[in-house]
């Protein structure tokens, strides 16, 4: 080889060359913000959905959905409790629906646990003083259904952990 093939050839960087040329190792201290402490570190963070879960809708009728008769009444459902299970009948999936007519008349769609169980002739009354004690209610009915049968997987998440199923 001569002197004019040698200066073409470039020969290859040794391995340490490389390796003072990497970059240096992402280290657990480098990550953490030193302005931040562990409890904050470990708190949940603000929710970016947050102010828009917490908006209520606006121009709601009362007796629609969301509406404040519509809310009182489910509050006032959420209040009565099944003797033999510490969980309110709303949360126990018990009401199948609410509703509120222009009138302010409440109709209440429910089941009970089993045709045979032992609130049957005293739950739906229950439930139908109670929704007519909301002030603004003119008028509560209880229709009494058995079809869909009340299963567990009508139940809330928290009556499920208040059970101890989850």
């Amino acid at each position: 080889m001569n002197d004019d093939q040698n200066s073409d050839f470039i020969a290859a960087p040794s391995p340490a060359d490389a390796l003072a040329t990497k970059p240096p190792r992402a280290r657990v201290e480098d990550a953490v913000d030193a302005e931040e402490t562990p409890r904050a570190t470990m708190e949940r963070k603000r929710d970016y959905l947050e102010g828009f879960l917490q908006k209520k809708p606006e121009n709601v009728p009362t007796g629609a959905p969301g509406g404040d008769l519509y809310e009182a009444v489910i509050a006032a459902l959420k209040e009565i409790f099944d003797p033999e299970i510490p969980v309110n009948i709303y949360d126990l999936g018990l009401i199948y629906g609410v509703e509120v007519d222009d009138e302010s008349d409440v109709t209440v769609t429910m089941t009970l646990t089993t045709p045979h169980c032992p609130v049957a002739e005293t739950m739906p009354g229950e439930v139908e003083l109670r929704a007519a004690s909301v002030p603004g209610v003119r008028d509560a009915e209880v229709n009494l259904v058995w079809d869909p049968p009340w299963g567990p997987d009508k139940m809330t998440d928290e009556a499920r952990l208040e059970l101890g199923m989850l």
